[in-house]
C-alpha cells in the first residue's frame, strides 16, 4: 500500500512541475524547461539512501527539450530539475547525436550533462572517446579532460584535454595532441579541427610526419582532405636533405609543390648550397626550386663559400631516381656574385654538377685577388674544396695592375687558367697572343715593359702576380726600359679595368653596376644559353 502511495505522489507531482513548465500556473512563476520522467519499471522512495530523490528502476526514461536519456536505474531529483543515471547511459537528439556512458550526472538547470566511463559521444561519422566528458547542451559542446579520441572517416585525433562542438563540428585539443591519418600524422601542443571541412588549425607548436616529408609550424591551416597546407609565422618545410623557411608557405602535398613567400631560405644540406629570396616554387616530385626577387644562392661545397645573386635563380635535378642524377644551377638577368678568393659579373650562369662547371655568358668578368678576367664565354671548373680551373673563350683579356698606373696585360682567342689553393697558378693563352708584362729585378723593381705577339704563350704565377712568362722562339716583341715606354704601346687594343663593377662584399651583390656602355664587348661567335621549361617546374602544379 505504502509502495502505491509513493507512485501516486510520483505522478501528481510530476504532472504539478508540467503544469508548472507550460504556464498553467500563473504569469507571476518563470518558465523553466524541465526533465521530464517517460517510464520506469518501478518507483520507490527510500529516505536512508537519498532523502531527495525518486528511485527509478528499470527501463528508465527521461525527456529534455529534444534530448531523450535512457538508462537501468536512476535518482531523479524533481525539485532540482535533475537526475543520476546508473547502467547502459544513453542520450538521444534526432537520429545524428548520441552519448553513451556508465554514469550520467544530467542538471536540468544549467541544461549540463556529466558522463563519466565508457563514453561515446556519435555524431554522424564522428564519433568522441573518453572516460569523462561534460556536455554543455546550451553550447552543444562536450569537454573531456582525461584523454580524449576523435575519429572520422579519415583520422584520428587525441590529446589530454579537448572540447567537440556539435553545432559547428569543430574540436578544440589541447595538451599533447596527436592526428593520425593514413597519409600522414602531426603532433601538435594545440589544434583545431573541423570534422566537416576537414581543415586543421595550427595554433601551436606542430610537426607533421608523412613518408616524403616533415612540416613545423605554430599558426597556419592543414586540408586533409586534401593535403593542402598554408603555414604561417616562419613555417618550415622539410624534404629529405632539403628544408624551406618562410614567412608563409602554400604546400600542396598531393602534387608535390610549394609555394613560398618572404624572407625565404630554402637550404640543400646534400649539395651544400642555399637559395635565399622573396618568392619561391618548389617542386620536389622533379626536384626543382625557381626562385626570385632577391634571388641568393649561397654555395658552400668550396673552401671558399660564393654568395650569387640575380633577377631569377632556378636549381633543377634532371634523371632523378637513376644512377645518371646530377643537378643545374641557373641564374638569369644581372648575375653578380662574390667569394673571398672569386668574384663575377655577368648577364646568365649555369652551373652543372656533372662536371662540377660553372658557365657564365654574355660580358663575363672574373676577378682573382687582384687578376681581372674577361672574355665571351667563361667558365669555371671545381674540384670539392676549390676552384680548379678556368676556361676564358674568345676575346679574352687579362688584366693585373702592378701600380696604380701600370697593368700586366694579356689577350688572345683562349685561355686556360690554372689554380692552387684558390689562387691562380699558371695560364695558357692560345691564339693571336699580344702582352704587355713588367718583369722585375731581384729586388723588386720593374725593369721596363716587355710587349710581345706570339701564337700561344704560357705564364706562372707568384704571390698573385705573373712571375714568368715563356713565349715560342717564333714569336716577336719590343722590350722598352721605363723611360722610354711609348704611350700607345702600354694599353692592348681593348684594354679595360673594370674594378668599379666588381661586387666587394656579399650584401654588394645585390647592388647592380654595369659596365659604361662603349666598354661591351662585340659578340662574334655567340654560344647560346640553355633556356628551363617553365612546364619542366609545373606541369605536376
Amino acid at each position: 500500500m505504502l509502495r502505491v502511495l509513493f507512485s501516486m505522489l510520483f505522478v501528481l507531482s510530476f504532472l504539478s512541475a508540467a503544469a508548472q513548465e507550460g504556464g498553467m500556473s500563473g504569469d507571476s512563476i518563470e518558465k523553466r524547461s524541465y526533465i521530464h520522467m517517460l517510464h520506469t519499471n518501478a518507483t520507490r522512495f527510500d529516505e536512508a539512501i537519498n532523502p531527495e530523490a525518486w528511485i527509478l528502476v528499470g527501463d528508465v526514461s527521461f525527456r529534455r527539450d529534444s534530448m531523450y536519456m535512457y538508462c537501468d536505474s536512476a535518482h531523479y531529483f524533481q525539485k532540482k530539475n535533475s537526475f543520476q543515471a546508473f547502467g547502459n547511459v544513453r542520450m538521444e537528439q534526432g537520429d545524428t547525436l548520441f552519448l553513451y556512458g556508465d554514469y550520467l550526472d544530467f542538471d536540468g538547470e544549467k541544461n549540463l550533462a556529466r558522463v563519466r566511463s565508457n563514453v561515446r559521444l556519435i555524431d554522424k561519422k564522428t564519433m568522441l572517446e573518453t572516460d569523462s566528458l561534460d556536455y554543455d547542451r546550451n553550447s552543444n559542446v562536450g569537454y573531456f579532460f582525461d584523454y580524449g579520441v576523435l575519429s572520422d572517416e579519415e583520422s584520428t585525433l587525441t590529446s589530454y584535454y579537448g572540447e567537440y562542438n556539435v553545432g559547428t563540428k569543430e574540436a578544440y585539443f589541447q595538451d599533447d595532441v596527436s592526428l593520425e591519418n593514413p597519409k600522414f600524422r602531426m603532433l601538435s601542443d594545440t589544434l583545431r579541427y573541423n570534422t566537416v571541412s576537414k581543415l586543421a588549425s595550427i595554433v601551436g607548436p606542430t610537426n607533421i610526419y608523412s613518408d616524403e616529408n616533415e612540416i613545423y609550424s605554430e599558426r597556419g591551416m592543414y586540408n586533409v582532405a586534401q593535403q593542402h597546407a598554408t603555414l604561417l609565422d616562419r613555417s618550415v618545410l622539410f624534404n629529405g636533405k632539403k628544408q624551406a623557411t618562410a614567412d608563409s608557405i602554400f604546400y600542396n602535398s598531393a602534387a608535390g609543390y610549394s609555394e613560398v613567400f618572404g624572407n625565404i631560405i630554402y637550404s640543400d644540406t646534400l649539395n651544400r648550397n642555399m637559395l635565399t629570396g622573396e618568392y619561391a616554387y618548389i617542386n620536389e616530385v622533379v626536384d626543382s626550386a625557381y626562385v626570385t626577387d632577391r634571388a641568393l644562392v649561397a654555395d658552400f661545397s668550396q673552401k671558399d663559400t660564393l654568395f650569387m645573386h640575380a633577377d631569377t635563380i632556378w636549381a633543377v635535378s634532371y634523371n632523378i631516381d637513376t644512377d645518371s642524377l646530377y643537378r643545374q644551377i641557373k641564374a638569369y638577368n644581372k648575375v653578380r656574385a662574390w667569394g673571398k678568393n672569386m668574384q663575377a659579373v655577368c648577364d646568365s650562369l649555369v652551373f652543372d654538377s656533372r662536371d662540377s662547371c660553372m658557365t657564365m655568358y654574355k660580358d663575363p668578368i672574373m676577378w682573382n685577388d687582384g687578376v681581372q678576367l674577361l672574355g665571351e664565354v667563361v667558365k669555371v671548373y671545381m674540384d670539392s674544396t676549390n676552384i680548379k680551373w678556368a676556361h676564358v673563350i674568345n676575346q679574352t683579356l687579362y688584366v693585373e695592375p702592378v701600380d696604380s698606373a701600370n697593368y700586366n696585360q694579356i689577350r688572345g682567342q683562349e685561355m686556360k687558367f690554372f689554380f692552387t689553393d684558390g689562387k691562380l697558378s699558371e695560364m695558357q693563352v692560345i691564339g693571336s697572343v699580344e702582352l704587355v708584362f713588367y718583369p722585375l729585378d731581384d729586388d723588386g723593381g720593374y725593369v721596363g715593359m716587355n710587349t710581345t705577339v706570339a701564337g700561344r704563350i704560357s705564364a706562372f704565377m707568384k704571390d698573385g702576380q705573373v712571375d714568368k712568362v715563356v713565349v715560342p722562339k717564333e714569336s716577336s716583341g719590343v722590350f722598352y726600359p721605363m723611360s722610354q715606354r711609348p704611350p700607345e704601346k702600354r694599353f692592348l687594343e681593348n684594354f679595360a679595368w673594370f674594378d668599379y663593377v666588381r661586387p666587394c662584399s656579399k650584401e654588394d651583390v645585390f647592388e647592380w653596376r654595369g659596365k659604361d656602355a662603349n666598354m661591351k664587348l662585340k659578340v662574334f661567335k655567340k654560344e647560346s644559353v640553355p633556356l628551363p621549361s617553365l612546364d619542366r617546374f609545373k606541369k605536376d602544379k
